[in-house]
């Protein structure tokens, strides 16, 4: 559990931890009980911490001994949901912040510097492109965008400069996926670190870390807390990476994770793994249903025989995801007819719930993009993203075939 940066009592829970599998640790990674022996995790609710003396303070505030000094800091909460994840993911440390968005923005902008080179898949959320392309230029840092399907971009788009390489992988939403094996080779030839946006596949699905990528990030307010309760986020890496570079920027720009938001991504943990692989289940079954539907022109799921990245996409991810993006006939009046017919899904821009949501990313997520920018990305004017919960499988088909009927 971290505490002021420092890392308190992790030596004994990796040795706890080092052998169990994952639904264990989902449950019990990370656990710090207090004297009270509560079964539950405990709800710090406190934006301070006491000492017991001006030099034990002193020697917090120095990193000379283990505790706590302030929430923005770190917090007890907060540092079992960093350990438990991290157990998870298979990183040596973790941070939380208060978004994914802010993940993305202090996983860059820490490590980044005026004269930078950044090279992005053009596929990326709205608002990640938004980072990429009008926030980083500002401070000096040069971007730069490719298709990120294409191997041979990435080798020639690499510069000596270039410090990060981001991406996402399955991308949103038109599910494309990045061969992350070999972009991390080609970025370790400059010395350049990957950074992935995992939150599609979520870490029960794709282990970035081990495929060569330096660090991963997460909205949690997707699938990790899955019931659509509360914002979050979390960056993943090593820990000098974490410890040196990440932590004292979030110390004093201050995108905190609260403690109560923390808890509640904590209980949502604990039956991650049961969650993501019916959602998969469910998910893989709409994207055939919706195949056979003569509204659909397409239908995007990585584990389809007809999704161009099939096989790339099986060697990466154990399970094709929750996503499922078609193409319906009639452009932007048929996907918005298709929306208002709906009786049982929710029309959200949000993804990973157990209810299931539907989007059409062209007017939400993606909208600020020119026209052309979401053509060339795939996103058409009848592009729908639907994220499959946990209902009835009956249930969702009998909807989503009244709503295309018409």
């Amino acid at each position: 559990m971290s505490g002021n940066g420092e890392s308190q009592g992790q030596d004994s829970q990796t040795a706890r931890t080092r052998n169990w599998r994952t639904a264990t640790r989902l449950v019990r990674g990370g656990l710090q009980r207090s004297g009270f022996g509560e079964t539950s995790e405990a709800l710090y609710l406190t934006s301070g911490f006491r000492y017991d003396s001006a030099e034990a303070a002193e020697a917090r505030f120095r990193n000379e001994a283990p505790g706590f000094v302030y929430s923005r800091f770190g917090n007890p909460t907060v540092a079992t949901f960093e350990d438990r994840l991290a157990a998870i993911e298979g990183a040596e440390a973790a941070k939380a912040v208060a978004s994914g968005m802010a993940a993305v923005n202090a996983a860059l902008m820490c490590q980044l510097k005026a004269g930078d080179h950044v090279l992005a898949a053009r596929a990326l959320f709205g608002s990640c492109r938004y980072i990429i392309e009008d926030i980083l230029p500002r401070f000096g840092i040069k971007t730069t965008l490719i298709d990120g399907a294409d191997l041979d971009l990435w080798r020639s788009a690499i510069r000596p400069n270039t410090a990060c390489i981001f991406l996402e992988t399955p991308s949103n939403p038109t599910l494309e996926i990045v061969d992350l094996a070999a972009v991390a080779a080609i970025a370790r030839s400059v010395g350049a670190r990957v950074i992935v946006d995992n939150v599609f596949a979520t870490p029960i699905l794709q282990k970035p870390l081990e495929l060569g990528a330096d660090i991963v990030v997460y909205s949690a307010t997707k699938h990790i807390d899955g019931q659509g309760r509360c914002l979050g986020g979390a960056i993943l890496g090593r820990r000098d990476f974490i410890e040196n570079t990440l932590t004292p920027y979030l110390r004093h720009t201050g995108p905190s994770l609260s403690p109560f938001n923390a808890w509640v991504m904590l209980k949502g943990l604990e039956t991650l793994d049961l969650r993501i692989r019916q959602h998969c289940r469910n998910a893989a079954e709409i994207a055939d249903f919706l195949a056979g539907l003569a509204p659909v022109e397409r239908v995007i799921y990585p584990f389809r025989p007809d999704h161009p990245q099939q096989n790339l996409a099986r060697a990466q991810m154990e399970l094709g995801g929750a996503v499922v993006s078609f193409e319906v006939a009639g452009g932007k009046a048929g996907a918005f007819g298709c929306l208002n017919r709906l009786q049982l899904i929710d029309i959200s821009n949000n993804l990973g719930d157990a209810k299931s949501l539907i989007c059409h990313p062209g007017t939400t997520t993606h909208q600020r993009l020119p026209a052309e920018e979401r053509h060339r990305l795939g996103i058409g004017d009848g592009l729908l993203r639907l994220s499959v919960g946990l209902e009835d499988l009956a249930d969702l088909k009998e909807d989503l075939a009244q709503a295309l009927a018409a």
